[in-house]
């Protein structure tokens, strides 16, 4: 993740291309090129729509993830806190061991109570527990509080192209 937010100012075929590549990552530039001519009268060539991807992609506009389908893996929500009492020798490398860890999906801070939270994903239960294992075996001193759970029913998995309508809004 990077520290700094995008500097970009979009144009209406870069938000179409967005909304488009979230409907259907796979779209090749020419496939793209073809439905913005076709859906929203954008006519662009297909050399200069994945220049503009490309663009976008270099100024971290959007990330390029590849999300495994959900039937393969078990999810779960890690909320911790950090011990206060030994915060100072350890809390850089928990952060970083989740951050950095290979079941780590999105890892992030939320409230007033500074929760720290991960949504991780495990080939099985087995894996998930045997993770908690090892990571109170190594960081346990710095973490006062890690609850885990189990989201058994990932419902939704996507972005919706209609997010990207308003992106410009407050920009110009």
């Amino acid at each position: 993740m990077t520290d700094t937010e995008p500097e970009w100012d979009f144009k209406e075929r870069d938000v179409m291309i967005l909304r488009e590549l979230a409907r259907d990552p796979q779209l090749s530039a020419r496939e793209l090129t073809d439905v913005l001519e076709a859906e929203h009268g954008i006519d662009v060539s297909h050399v200069t729509v994945s220049k503009s991807i490309r663009n976008m992609r270099d100024a971290n506009v959007f990330r390029e993830a590849i999300l495994p389908n959900e039937a393969y893996f078990s999810f779960s929500l890690f909320e911790f806190q950090f011990n206060p009492e030994h915060f100072e020798d350890g809390w850089r490398d928990a952060m970083e061991h989740i951050r950095e860890d290979k079941s780590t999906l999105f890892y992030f801070l939320c409230d007033g109570a500074y929760q720290w939270r991960a949504v991780m994903m495990f080939p099985s239960s087995e894996a998930e527990s045997k993770w908690i294992h090892e990571f109170y075996k190594e960081h346990g001193k710095v973490i006062n509080n890690l609850r885990n759970h189990a989201l058994t029913n990932v419902l939704k998995f996507g972005t919706d192209p209609e997010l990207f309508e308003n992106i410009t809004d407050g920009r110009e």
